[in-house]
């Protein structure tokens, strides 16, 4: 028997439940992780609440993100053997193959043997954030030196790996953040100019930092009425990622800017990287590689242990955290 976390009821972080189950061995092609801690991401709460785009059936399981110890392997997997460091690929269904538990199953092609100079908790907090930045920024939106990206929902896990990519290329990071109490941690953690949405009129303010260019790419987590004045600052030719949804409030439709600027508004999943195995092989390049440089290097906000999953769950949901949150085992 191993524990795990499952809901048997939609709702808030007092669903979720520790509970005990029994484990088969891994089948052919898949791996046996004993873990020792989970990132935590803004998805697993959608989940957990019925507001995901994965509908489970109840009781379900959850978690994207483990690192831990190989403890079997399955039939035909030849690269992991037991005893092996490795990290978790979030993967397209996290009912399927559920991260939240002392052992947990899953395919070998979504294993990573990280780099020995990680501990733990840093390498449950790497694939989800640069992998969900990476495809976006580089895979999509091809951004290079000279380039500027408006990134929102910068204090994020998300965000903050956006600002470390784009320093890697030579872009201009422009951090968008809602209140001034993030500002001077945003500057530290590589962004070159913030923007507080609460005191600054946002479009005058990209306008004033990108010039009469304009900024090109746009990396957005939030819609609704901020697309007005992310559009009305960007360049002509522009491309605004939408990979989140945020906001409460209704997104309206910036033609005059989509129109007479000729920009591209594109949704993105991360699932775009991690179902394209060639995609995925070039996204891991990158992100091992900045990991080994210290270019990419992940920001832990606050770390709980498995018997306060509910408390993290709590925490994760009230918008005060400052990069990944990680649960340890």
């Amino acid at each position: 028997m191993v524990r795990v976390v499952r809901f048997h009821q939609h709702g808030g972080p007092e669903v979720l439940r520790i509970e005990d189950v029994e484990l088969p061995r891994p089948g052919p092609g898949e791996v046996q992780i004993r873990v020792k801690a989970l990132g935590l991401n803004r998805a697993e709460a959608l989940l957990r609440a019925g507001a995901y785009i994965e509908t489970p059936t109840l009781p379900s399981e959850l978690g994207l993100e483990a690192a831990g110890i190989i403890e079997a392997v399955g039939e035909g997997v030849n690269d992991f053997a037991p005893g092996d460091a490795v990290s978790v690929i979030p993967p397209r269904s996290m009912v399927r193959w559920p991260a939240y538990g002392e052992v947990v199953t899953y395919p070998a092609r979504l294993i990573v043997k990280h780099p020995p100079s990680l501990d733990w908790q840093t390498a449950a907090a790497v694939w989800m954030q640069y992998l969900t930045a990476y495809g976006a920024l580089i895979d999509i939106a091809r951004l290079s030196g000279g380039d500027a990206v408006v990134i929102t929902a910068a204090s994020s896990s998300v965000g903050l790996a956006a600002i470390q990519i784009a320093n890697r290329v030579g872009a201009t990071a422009i951090a968008v953040t809602r209140t001034s109490v993030k500002k001077q941690a945003l500057l530290d953690a590589g962004a070159a100019h913030v923007v507080v949405t609460a005191d600054e009129n946002l479009a005058a303010r990209l306008n004033e930092i990108a010039g009469p260019q304009g900024v090109r790419v746009v990396f957005d987590a939030i819609g609704g009425p901020i697309f007005e004045p992310l559009t009305a600052a960007m360049a002509r030719g522009g491309i605004l990622i939408e990979y989140g949804g945020l906001s409460r409030e209704p997104t309206p439709f910036p033609l005059s800017a989509v129109l007479g600027k000729t920009l591209t508004l594109r949704g993105y999943l991360v699932h775009e990287i991690t179902g394209n195995p060639t995609k995925l092989e070039a996204a891991k390049a990158f992100i091992l590689e900045g990991l080994g440089t210290g270019a990419l290097k992940p920001i832990i906000d606050r770390t709980f242990s498995f018997d306060q999953i509910v408390e993290a769950h709590r925490y994760l949901e009230s918008n005060e955290q400052f990069g990944k949150i990680v649960v340890t085992i």
